[in-house]
């Protein structure tokens, strides 16, 4: 007797189903450890029970429906991707909803700002939230910046070999060579870089006279190039010298942790002094900065008037956290001159190194840009010329070309789109622009009502709508969301 074959959503997508149940369940086991807390603080406990109980019943039903044997092919891996990223915050949303008092639409809006490390926030009264909800802003920025598939290759050893392709699709710029023979090993070094700068950023943060908790919640969401603070203010009512430590772990948080193991954990500088892309990331940050401090020096923002010291240390903590995507403020930057502030918007388009926490289009993909047009321009004087593009030592091939070229190209059509359209919704070009901006480069705050003191709670429900889109979509490097929308991807998948 025959048996009747398994519908393809069921037989093609196993390890996508069997890796999001994983990730459910484990969200469902720390949301009952923040329902204990809640309790203990005697705030409401419900948001994270619901929230539990969801997580741990849908995630033991999607395990059942998946298998961890099953090696995902390229597709399926896109497609996991996709939906991990989609589904995860609108899991994380239930806290805020239900214990936050939040409407849902917003609640998802904060979720998805959460995992994908934007920080943008729809809460316009933080005294809604209580201690532990806002743990859970926290924590989902710190898990989110690392990754979930960078978690699961690393903790589950089932994971070891079909792993290998979300590991690599999730991987952000163009591809590195890996420093370790195994992928597993090289994701728990990750992690130890991560991890040791997270509790090192809440130390700094304390001695620098940061209340405990705020410490800790900051330094969850300094490392993953985050910027959800439980300060209203974010980092504005902060001494200098807790200023001056966020900017030094936002600039770190923008570094690849790749080579920061090497620095910490084998001692060898040398991999740093030799890579290029970190040595123009410092060079961009200085240049912007510089020129930051110099505008606020020369051109007095509204009522404020800044000292050489003061206009450097808003400098570098505003255009580091801008060009790493973190998105804390140390000033509101809504209130300065219009040159200033058109400097932070240029930076919102740089974003940090491959294989760190932050967003944008990173300053790996600039350099090959900016190898292309030489090559371009070269070949217009010597169009017999053959030359090899090369970045630092390394030569790339046209498939790194390609895949930037699409990349950028897709990019701006986002942004374009979402500008129009939220402009069009909310009668305002820079509230539209600049929302829209840091959306797709998981930054933050734009300007305008959106600005580093203010909220997205009062933008239209359909603005909101799309940039949770965008958020998802940038979170993802953008090909995902987009072939989900080819009929290719579907048929391969289908098989």
């Amino acid at each position: 007797m025959r048996t009747r074959a398994k519908p393809w959503l069921l037989e093609n997508l196993r390890f996508a189903y069997y890796f999001l149940g994983v990730v459910y369940l484990a969200l469902g086991l720390v949301m009952l450890g923040l329902e204990a807390l809640a309790l203990l603080l005697r705030e409401s406990p419900w948001g994270f029970l619901i929230g539990a109980v969801v997580g741990l019943g849908l995630g033991g039903w999607f395990r059942k429906l998946g298998d961890p044997r099953h090696e995902p092919g390229r597709a399926e891996a896109l497609l996991s991707i996709a939906l991990i990223w989609l589904l995860v915050p609108a899991l994380g949303a239930i806290p805020f909803w239900i214990a936050g008092g939040m409407p849902y639409l917003d609640a998802l809006f904060e979720a998805m700002s959460g995992f994908t490390t934007t920080g943008a926030t729809a809460l316009a009264d933080f005294s809604q939230f209580g201690y532990s909800l806002f743990f859970w802003r926290s924590l989902m920025q710190w898990f989110g910046g690392v990754g979930f598939l960078v978690l699961a290759v690393a903790l589950l050893a089932h994971l070891a070999v079909a792993g290998r392709q979300l590991f690599i699709t999730e991987s952000t710029g163009v591809q590195k060579e890996p420093f370790t023979p195994r992928l597993r090993t090289t994701a728990q070094s990750i992690l130890k870089v991560y991890a040791a700068l997270t509790v090192a950023a809440a130390l700094c943060y304390w001695v620098a006279g940061v209340p405990p908790f705020e410490a800790v919640c900051n330094a969850l969401t300094t490392l993953p190039a985050a910027g959800f603070s439980p300060n209203p203010r974010s980092f504005e009512q902060y001494t200098p010298l807790a200023q001056w430590f966020g900017t030094l772990f936002m600039f770190l948080g923008g570094a690849g942790f790749v080579l920061q193991y090497r620095l910490f954990f084998t001692l060898d500088p040398r991999p740093l002094l030799r890579d290029v892309e970190l040595r123009v990331y410092t060079l961009i940050v200085l240049v912007f900065s510089l020129s930051l401090a110099a505008f606020l020096m020369t051109h007095h923002t509204r009522d404020m008037n800044y000292s050489w010291s003061d206009a450097l240390r808003h400098a570098f903590f505003n255009v580091t956290s801008i060009i790493t995507t973190t998105g804390y403020a140390s000033a509101d930057f809504a209130l300065w001159v219009p040159a200033a502030q058109a400097i932070l918007v240029a930076a919102m388009f740089v974003g940090g190194c491959a294989g760190s926490g932050a967003g944008g289009i990173k300053v790996i993909r600039l350099l090959v840009v900016g190898a292309i047009v030489r090559r371009e321009l070269i070949r217009s004087l010597h169009p017999q010329a053959i030359i090899t593009l090369r970045l630092g030592s390394k030569a790339l091939g046209e498939d790194v070309m390609r895949s930037v070229a699409a990349f950028i190209t897709l990019y701006v059509a986002l942004l374009a789109a979402g500008t129009l359209t939220i402009s069009l919704l909310e009668n305002n070009f820079i509230v539209g622009f600049t929302a829209s901006a840091q959306a797709i480069g998981n930054i933050g705050p734009g300007l305008g009502e959106v600005g580093p003191m203010g909220s997205y709670a009062g933008l239209e429900p359909l603005s909101k709508a799309i940039l949770i889109f965008q958020m998802w979509a940038g979170r993802i490097e953008l090909i995902p969301v987009f072939l989900l929308f080819t009929p290719e991807l579907w048929k391969k998948l289908r098989g």
